[in-house]
């Protein structure tokens, strides 16, 4: 029997699964981690559904389940692609998890359920319109629109991370080839990896990113550059942001989301961009952190769809 407003929200990582349910106020009721099935499709989906019902038998009721992933769902065709953890690419994953556990599942991109984590009861609750940005070992992005994922037609809706650098000046050109197959994403410039390989590039010295922001911290010039360098071309990234979607919030997920500075330093620099250069938009930290991404899934089921039972 499901329990009004009890739900179940998987992160599907590269390398761990993490299951959380949710009461209908968002009070987490319990969690489970274990490890991903690497290269093993089947094997991905017993782990989502072992952990779900355990999840279920542990809390003692059903509720309704969603799944971020590290990709997209085409909308024509229900397949993944652009996921990292590449067994999942042009498999039809969440019609397969919906007939796996007898009911229906759903996926979206997970750093568009950390938009709506984030725009449903975190730093952009209140906002219509937010754009999720995840800084971490790569650069991702998502939007929410009225607290449900906008992903598009072709499910790529908010992913500025493999869009080019925007202005590059002479020594950013053409930039670093990207997995994706295209050189210079924002993805090989902005994440921690951009930054610890940008530092390598200029100094020869390999440091990883909390070494580059303790030095910067002890006012060593070179790692202040190297985070100058950095926020510099978040600023002309989210520029292009600015000028084709104008969100009411921008939230910041991720690793690099712990540096208080960008807060402060990057709206001046949008600003110095964006077309009529000004930058109004309130740009925050996540405030469920690690969180928002499984969050964000179990919010893939709006309240009212819970409520009854669907």
């Amino acid at each position: 029997m499901r329990l009004n407003g009890l739900r179940i929200g998987i992160d599907l990582g590269g390398t761990k699964i993490e299951g959380r349910v949710f009461d209908a106020t968002g009070q987490e009721l319990d969690r489970l981690r274990v490890s991903t099935p690497r290269d093993d499709y089947l094997g991905t989906i017993r782990a989502i559904a072992d952990v779900s019902t355990s999840l279920e038998t542990r809390v003692g009721a059903q509720g309704t389940v969603g799944v971020g992933i590290p990709g997209s769902i085409v909308r024509s065709t229900g397949l993944v692609k652009n996921a990292n953890s590449t067994w999942l690419n042009g498999m039809p994953l969440e019609a397969d998890l919906s007939r796996y556990m007898g009911r229906e599942v759903r996926c979206a991109n997970d750093a568009n359920c950390l938009a709506v984590s984030e725009a449903i009861d975190g730093a952009g609750a209140g906002f219509p319109v937010v754009f999720g940005v995840i800084l971490g070992t790569g650069c991702g992005g998502g939007i929410a629109i009225n607290g449900r994922v906008h992903a598009g037609p072709n499910g790529i809706g908010g992913e500025w991370g493999h869009n080019t650098l925007p202005m590059e000046h002479p020594e950013e050109f053409p930039g670093p080839d990207c997995y994706c197959g295209q050189r210079g994403c924002m993805e090989k410039w902005v994440s921690g990896t951009g930054l610890e390989l940008d530092y390598l590039r200029v100094t020869g010295e390999p440091l990883r990113g909390p070494e580059i922001v303790k030095l910067s911290e002890q006012g060593d010039a070179t790692a202040e550059a190297a985070l100058h360098r950095l926020e510099d071309r978040l600023a002309r990234g989210l520029s292009n942001v600015m000028n084709l979607l104008d969100p009411d919030c921008i939230v910041v997920g991720g690793g690099l989301s712990r540096l208080e500075r960008l807060y402060t330093d990057l709206p001046p620099l949008i600003a110095q961009y964006t077309f009529g250069k000004g930058c109004e938009t309130p740009i925050r930290q996540a405030v469920h952190g690690d969180a928002s991404g499984v969050r964000g899934a179990a919010w893939l089921w709006p309240a009212n769809e819970v409520a009854a039972g669907l």
